[in-house]
């Protein structure tokens, strides 16, 4: 084999090698995307059933104008996704959904949503 020839197949492995490692990198990147929507959207389906606790009667089995009472229902505390635990007050509840998957250096995805009576304020904490 001549050198032009060696030369090429040494770039050719040296881009094949990069193209695999971008390509790794970006199925990791989406995966962490895709489990951070699914923790996301399992906390915005607590803060409705917080929500409708508020605003139901206490004689129906709800707060009464206050979240105190109110927790994840035990279902729900734990999922594939992750598990969660609120903090509950008189008037907002803030519960915390850490993820079953390490992301980076030891850390799992962590997800805070502020519930109040008639908002909810999504912070992604990791």
């Amino acid at each position: 084999m001549g050198q032009q020839q060696l030369l090429l197949i040494v770039l050719g492995i040296i881009i094949v090698g990069i193209a695999i490692f971008v390509g790794i990198d970006l199925f990791r990147s989406h995966a962490i995307e895709s489990k951070r929507a699914i923790i996301t959207n399992e906390l915005v389906n607590l803060a409705a059933l917080a929500q409708q606790y508020y605003l139901k009667p206490t004689s129906l089995g709800g707060g009464g104008r206050k979240f105190t009472g109110w927790a994840v229902p035990p279902e729900l505390a734990s999922t594939s996704a992750g598990h969660y635990t609120a903090q509950t007050n008189q008037d907002s509840v803030v519960v915390v959904g850490v993820g079953n998957e390490v992301v980076q250096n030891n850390d799992s995805l962590k997800i805070q949503i502020n519930i109040k009576p008639t908002s909810v304020k999504t912070i992604i904490i990791n």
